[in-house]
């Protein structure tokens, strides 16, 4: 088991991959409390969709793997929240069209102009392929993603519950929404290494359904999602290099077991609970009980009283 550990721990890979994981785990963990609460998993799969297209555009440019991916990216968020304020449309059909398209592009530039690109390591993450840059890429997005939490939690929490009475109340709603995507299109440009374009959306979903199976206060959730996250990249990462498989796969499938067993031991408790509540009394069960016994209790003292008024001695108690 100390092997285990230890082993992959002399490759100097493994451990920028390692840090790297880390970092992601805890911004994807972080991020999809929010996903979770606003029911928008699917601004993760499609962000991670248009990142394919800027990285093809920008490498057929010549241009580097994250200038291409930050654009496609930025461009993306903002224009979903242009065409989301459109009457008549929400979210989900601006993320739709805005990245499907933007993936539409990449596919055809791939087609069209040869490039370097490993389609493979972009859609399913590689292991192997984690720099100094990736490393450097994920602390900043990671530092910018912390101190955005810090400033602007209550304001995101406001918004995502109810973003009319957060209007009322003076929050910039139209601001929140916007940095929202924002900060989604940077943990995705930062995950790509690790993760790989196909399996962010899984990433930014699978942790904070875990922990809304845990508890129901927005805070608690932050925080187990966030070390669910980190525990999922461990774990997944150590699994892709014992066992030779890209990082993305195994890092999601650890979370999905996760997410597995909570659910199993979540439903069992709450059969068991709506068991035991069946047996127990209803409120209206134990007052129709106390009141028989007050009635008997009352004819009992009026018989021994009739007892005593015709001589008799009191009936014995039942």
């Amino acid at each position: 088991m100390t092997e285990w550990v230890l082993l992959p721990l002399d490759y100097a890979f493994f451990t920028r991959a390692l840090l790297a994981g880390v970092l992601v785990g805890a911004m994807s963990g972080a991020l999809s409390t929010f996903v979770v609460l606003r029911r928008m998993s699917y601004i993760g799969h499609g962000l991670a969709h248009s990142v394919l297209g800027g990285v093809a555009v920008g490498l057929a440019l010549g241009l580097d793997l994250y200038v291409g991916a930050i654009a496609a990216t930025v461009l993306s968020a903002l224009l979903i929240d242009a065409v989301a304020r459109q009457r008549g449309l929400h979210a989900d059909a601006a993320i739709g069209i805005v990245t499907t398209s933007i993936f539409a592009i990449g596919v055809a530039v791939l087609a069209l102009v040869p490039t370097r690109l490993n389609v493979e390591a972009v859609l399913f993450g590689n292991l192997l392929g984690v720099n100094r840059t990736d490393v450097a890429v994920a602390g900043a997005v990671g530092l910018a993603f912390a101190a955005l939490l810090l400033l602007l939690f209550k304001s995101l929490v406001f918004t995502t519950f109810d973003t009319e009475v957060a209007r009322v109340h003076g929050v910039r709603t139209g601001a929140m929404e916007l940095t929202f995507s924002l900060i989604t299109a940077a943990v995705v440009v930062a995950s790509v290494r690790v993760l790989g374009v196909l399996l962010i959306a899984a990433a930014v979903v699978i942790p904070g359904a875990t922990a809304r199976l845990l508890t129901r206060s927005v805070g608690r959730m932050l925080v187990v999602s966030t070390l669910l996250g980190v525990a999922a990249a461990v774990l997944g990462l150590y699994l892709s290099f014992h066992l030779d498989v890209p990082s993305g796969p195994s890092i999601v499938l650890t979370g999905a077991l996760a997410f597995t067993v909570v659910a199993l031991v979540s439903g069992i408790t709450t059969r068991l609970g709506l068991r035991a509540a069946r047996r127990r009394p209803s409120p209206s069960e134990l007052q129709a009980r106390a009141t028989t016994q007050d009635g008997d209790q009352a004819g009992r003292t009026a018989t021994a009283a009739m007892d005593a008024a015709d001589g008799a001695p009191p009936s014995p108690r039942r």
